[in-house]
Formats: structure tokens, sequence, C-alpha cells
């Protein structure tokens, strides 16, 4: 009620007129097969169907909980496991979960999703992390995982998807990207770490990158969503975090590609279609693991990406309960995962969107909803970030 009184105050005293706000957000969820087997066990990929089917996982009410709260028009969620029967998957999640009234919340509904697969758990056929044998699973996957689909994406949305336009870009190899880190990587003695064999099937993102158009009157907002492999877990080497700084860095070249194309002309879809982006208004979302100042990742790609010239980099989601978890980091009201940094965006567009607000969900200690970040078993261990905006001409 604030939020819409505050507005209407603001617009009346600018005398601009404004479309609709709009409150779009990304929230890592957690919502992949190991968050529901103990220490230690190895997930199949069923374990996030049964959940749904049932409605009543505390984790996933206490997720929808937070999504409840924050009430966001516009939401993509990381870590939610591909499930090709979508009414096994993602409407079994709205019609049991965000349906449902959590606590004091109450109930909301996403008439329009977009859901596809990803690289994760997907066998290459090749013995990727040089263990010795091709396992097909894990760390021989195009994208780390085992089985098919976890750590998936879903765009969840309160208006139509333009779905004959979406472009995505699972099946864009990591070589075709000039200038890549990919051929820099070597092993200790050396030699590509990554063969020619695999260097000719290694795709770019470890899950996808996807571009979903939404239409909200007569006006379109494109959702720049991918959620790269965290820049940890190799060795020195350091395979993963080459992989992602070049996961975040398709987004600048991409957005390049509306004012310079050549920059952008070396990149295809999964249909066929070349060159970059093709709009005016987006918000670049997702866990992109990455952070200019804090952190394991190349800070050069996502520190572009915040200072793209198509993007408002005055944007900072903040919240208290962040701040009160570190008083002693510089950046702490900024951070977005329980370890203590800025992993998750809401990058707008620095055209056709005025942003109004934005913020982190984290409850300080001394809320009620403490207890719904309290872990990674209790929600997840990001936090839910979002932005309000105004899609102006």
């Amino acid at each position: 009620m604030f939020r819409v009184l505050g507005l209407c105050l603001m617009l009346l005293s600018s005398g601009v007129t404004h479309s609709m706000s709009l409150r779009i957000a990304t929230f890592n969820a957690s919502m992949d097969g190991s968050n529901y087997v103990a220490r230690g066990e190895k997930p199949n990929g069923q374990e996030l169907p049964a959940r749904l089917a049932h409605g009543n996982e505390l984790q996933i009410k206490n997720v929808a909980e937070i999504i409840q709260t924050v009430r966001p028009d516009i939401l993509l969620i990381n870590e939610f496991d591909y499930i090709g029967d979508t009414e096994k998957g993602v409407r079994a999640f709205i019609r049991r979960y965000l349906n449902v009234a959590q606590q004091k919340q109450k109930a909301i509904d996403y008439p329009y999703f977009f859901v596809a697969p990803v690289n994760t758990g997907v066998d290459s056929g090749l013995d990727l992390d040089k263990d010795g044998k091709a396992s097909g699973v894990a760390g021989d996957a195009f994208g780390f995982g085992y089985y098919p689909g976890q750590y998936g994406m879903v765009v969840l949305s309160r208006f139509p998807i333009l779905s004959d336009n979406i472009r995505t870009f699972q099946h864009f190899l990591w070589r075709d990207m000039p200038n890549a880190l990919l051929p820099t990587i070597k092993d200790e003695q050396g030699v590509d770490w990554y063969s020619q064999e695999a260097q000719d099937v290694l795709r770019l993102s470890s899950k996808s990158h996807w571009d979903v158009p939404i239409r909200i009157d007569d006006k379109t907002i494109h959702v720049l969503a991918s959620h790269p492999t965290p820049p940890v877990f190799d060795g020195k080497e350091n395979r993963n975090g080459k992989r992602n700084h070049d996961e975040v860095r398709f987004w600048n070249d991409y957005l390049h590609g509306a004012k310079q194309p050549k920059t952008a002309e070396y990149i295809y879809d999964d249909k066929g279609g070349k060159g970059g982006f093709r709009g005016e208004r987006f918000v670049v979302m997702g866990d992109l693991n990455a952070n200019p100042d804090e952190g394991d990742s190349y800070g050069e790609a996502i520190g572009d990406l915040l200072n793209h010239a198509m993007v408002n980099k005055l944007v900072l989601p903040e919240s208290a309960g962040g701040k009160q978890a570190k008083p002693e980091n510089q950046f702490a009201s900024s951070h977005t995962a329980g370890w203590g940094m800025r992993a998750d965006y809401v990058i707008p567009a620095k055209i056709g969107l005025e942003v109004t607000g934005s913020g982190v969900f984290w409850p300080t200690k001394q809320s009620e909803q403490q207890r719904l970040i309290a872990n990674r078993k209790a929600s997840s261990d990001h936090r839910l970030v979002w932005i309000d905006v105004q899609l102006i001409d």
C-alpha cells in the first residue's frame, strides 16, 4: 500500500504520466534435488517433483511465503529443476504452493511462465573433468549436474510472454565467442585442459541464457536470464572462473548488439537467429555468481556489465538484514548470498525504465520472518532481489 501511495504522490507532484508500476525480481530458491537428500547422497531428479506433488514441503512453503511477501510481477527463479512435464513441475509449484496462502501472506498467481531445458547434467560424452573416465554426469556434463535439468530456471509472469520471440542460447559453443578464455585453460603441465574434441562441443552456458520478452500493455520488456557457473570448485586451471567470466561477458556483447551490431554478430541462438539484443527495455537477471569487489570471480566481466552504457548503474538493492549479518563489511547491505556477497542481480535498462525502488529480502534478526532465511534448508542460501520500475516512453 505504501509503495503505491508513495508512487502516486510522486507522479502527482511531478505532473508526469507513466504506465503501471512493476516489481521485477530474481531468486535462487535452492529447489534442486540436492536440497532434499541427506548429506553425501546424490540426487536423481525425482526429489523436486515428489515434493511439488504433495504441497507440504516446508522449504518450498517458505520459498512461496517469501515470494508472497515481496509479490513480484515478474520473477526469475534459479535452481528450480527443469521438469519437462509442467503439470508436475512449474504448474504444481504455482497451484500447490503459490496459490495457497502461506502463514499470513496472501496467495499469488502467475498465469504465464517459461521453462526450457538447460545444460546441467547433460552428457557431453567426454572426460571434461579429467578424472580418467567419461562418466556422463557431474563434472563430465555440459554443465555440472547429477541429472539433466538440475539447477534449472523458470520465469513467472503476471503478463503475457511473447513465446514466439523468445531466444535461448543453450547450445551456443564457448569456442565461438571471440577472445574467449576457453583456449587459455591449461593443466599444470601447460597442456590444454580441454582437448580439441572437447572444445568442439563444449557449450558456453552452464545452464542456459534466455531472452524472454514480456508484453505489458503496448510495451515490451525483455528478461535476460542466466545462472553462470560458480567460479570455484576447480583447480589452478580455473576453468570454472574463466567460464563464469565469459558467461557474464555474453550479456555485455549481447547488449552491444543494439547499437554496435558487429560486437554481437558472432552470437547465434538455438533456432539459428544471429546477432544481439533487438529491443529497448530489458533487465539482466539471475544468480550471476560474480562480483567486481568480492569473491573469487574475475571482476572485469560483471564490472563491465554493471557499467554498460545501456544499463542503469545507479541501482543498488540493499537490506538492513544483510548489513546486520556482516556489520564490518562495507558492502554488506548489498549482499544477496548468505555467505556474504552480492551474487544475484536485477540490472535494468537505462532507457524505457524508471526505477522507483529496490531491495533485498533479508529480514533482520529481530524480524519474525528471520526463520525463512535461517539456512539453505529453511529456504535458500540466496536472497530474493527486486526492483520497482515504471515503463516509460
